[in-house]
């Protein structure tokens, strides 16, 4: 067995257990020793080790286990080690000491606010055991912030406490904007994030701790369409940053999108729980938008609206900032319970481009792949080279669905959205190149096999579907495949492709469907084999 290091902090590692499985590993359980003492077993291909010395030289080694800790099962012949070496660490700044309570109900924000502002580069600010009450607080360059296990930053959720981040200020030559609050890929006034960074680099939140946002129907949830006094902040709200890392932390109950960054590059999430009701309103799990040099590795998602969206703006900032999300890396995680799985859209006025998922459960989520598009999102709003391989779906709804005109936008059931008949060609008219679908198994799907549906004026480029494998619940559920007008309810559907250029289909199987396996409308080449 091959280890591989995927992050460290002075405290604290995060190793990969190659080739093991997607997600969970193969075998039931692994043990870990550190330095030749047993510390904890794993079932996971990401797995975290927390409570290390700074500056320390560690072994570490795993071994395949029948039982936890008995020396006796060990396998020997499969097992992988790893030498480490901890950060620097300098000082660690206990909140506790800067006048944090952490008793569930004195208001801590300033304490530990304080303690951020006071840590010097190669510190760590320390959150222990306990339950702060907070509203926002602000990241600033070179931190590392670690919360303890069974330390939660526990968010206030009255809007007055809340500061405001204006969508936009105008410049004093009144040539420029300044650009702080967004909502739904506009520049519009919103609350500030329960943790917030603005025009941070060099950032780690790490640890086993919790940040809960609080947020129910009593609150940040009830009327979740309108807007009082401003739009609902985020969880995480990381703003034109740089070098950022999330590891370890679980993100919960947060007020809309739980983890946002915004024009921000080379982002991290690591071995992250981001778990939201199911009932939850727009609470998506994690929305890059217009960021470049994405990762987001062993991160599990249970969320009331898409796990991961992908996003780049409305058509005003798409054209005036032109900042696409690209360079992204999805990879053992699991997706759950969700809208979709990963979804690229519908905010995408300034394209998406080389995206890869691969090695990763979705399941008992409405959609696996979602692309939402609709004319309108403007001629910058390119999708291309977006890959899923080696993923493993099971009772999702609808496992791809490519829709170009999605509705649910005021005005998106309007003729010029919804029409089917080609329109002209224009600087609102967004596009759609390559898609590959490779190595992917559907169980026990519901709806439709897939449902990919291009705009007739601008066809998809290329959609290659190779080793897909699809079948269906023997119950299955009837639902609509695409929030797109005309789409009518069904189930067991097969394989939906119109207007598009070149459809490729390599070792593909749609088994059980009701009808025909292949509903092909004005696709001008397929190849099957």
């Amino acid at each position: 067995m091959e280890l591989g290091l995927v992050a460290k902090t002075s405290r604290n590692v995060c190793i990969e257990l190659k080739d093991t499985g997607i997600f969970y590993t193969d075998v039931n359980n692994y043990d870990i020793y550190i330095n030749g003492v047993y510390t904890q077993s794993t079932n996971r291909v990401i797995t975290s080790i927390y409570g290390l010395l700074p500056g320390t030289d560690y072994n570490i080694e795993v071994v395949e286990s029948a039982q936890a800790g008995d020396a006796g099962t060990r396998n020997e012949a499969n097992k992988g080690s790893l030498s480490v070496h901890t950060d620097f660490e300098y000082v660690t700044l206990n909140v506790r000491d800067f006048g944090a309570y952490g008793n569930g109900e004195h208001d801590d924000t300033l304490a530990i606010q304080t303690a951020i502002m006071a840590c010097p580069e190669n510190a760590r600010v320390y959150v222990p055991a306990g339950t702060y009450k907070i509203t926002t607080l602000f990241l600033k360059s070179n931190l590392v912030l670690d919360l303890a296990k069974d330390a939660v930053l526990s968010a206030f959720t009255e809007r007055e406490r809340f500061g405001i981040l204006p969508g936009m200020i105008q410049s004093y030559d009144e040539k420029d904007e300044y650009n702080l609050g967004t909502w739904e890929g506009n520049p519009l006034d919103c609350f500030t994030g329960i943790i917030t960074g603005i025009n941070v680099e060099n950032v780690v939140i790490t640890g086993e701790g919790t940040i809960d946002g609080c947020a129910s129907f009593d609150n940040w949830w009830k009327d979740a369409k309108i807007r009082k006094i401003a739009w609902r902040p985020r969880l995480v709200f990381i703003s034109h940053c740089k070098n950022v890392l999330l590891h370890g932390v679980t993100v919960t109950n947060s007020p809309s999108w739980t983890l946002h960054p915004y024009f921000t590059d080379n982002i991290r999430f690591v071995d992250l729980k981001v778990i939201n009701p199911a009932n939850s309103h727009n609470t998506d799990g994690l929305d890059p938008e217009s960021c470049t040099g994405v990762e987001i590795v062993g991160v599990y998602f249970s969320v009331g609206d898409d796990c991961i969206a992908i996003k780049s703006g409305k058509i005003y900032m798409g054209r005036k900032h032109k900042v696409p999300t690209s360079d992204m890396l999805i990879r053992q995680s699991c997706m759950r319970d969700g809208h979709g799985a990963v979804t690229v859209g519908s905010e995408i006025a300034a394209g998406v481009h080389d995206v890869k998922i691969k090695d990763c459960i979705f399941l008992n989520t409405d959609r696996g792949l979602r692309v939402k598009t609709r004319r309108g999102r403007g001629k910058d709003s390119v999708l291309d080279n977006i890959t899923f391989e080696n993923i493993k779906m099971d009772n999702v709804m609808t496992p791809f669905v490519v829709n170009s005109f999605y509705f649910c936008d005021p005005d998106g059931k309007t003729e010029y959205v919804g029409s089917k008949n080609p329109l002209p060609v224009d600087d609102r008219t967004p596009r759609i190149d390559r898609l590959t679908f490779k190595n992917i198994e559907c169980h026990n799907c519901h709806v439709a096999g897939a449902y990919i549906y291009g705009l007739p004026e601008q066809k998809i480029a290329e959609v290659t579907m190779e080793n897909v494998h699809i079948d269906y619940a023997e119950d299955a559920k009837s639902g609509v495949a695409a929030m797109m007008l005309g789409c009518d309810a069904s189930s067991k559907r097969g394989i939906v492709a119109a207007n598009v250029k070149n459809l490729k289909l390599v070792n593909v199987s749609v088994n059980g469907a009701e009808g025909e396996p292949y509903e092909l409308i004005n696709v001008d080449s397929v190849v099957s084999k």
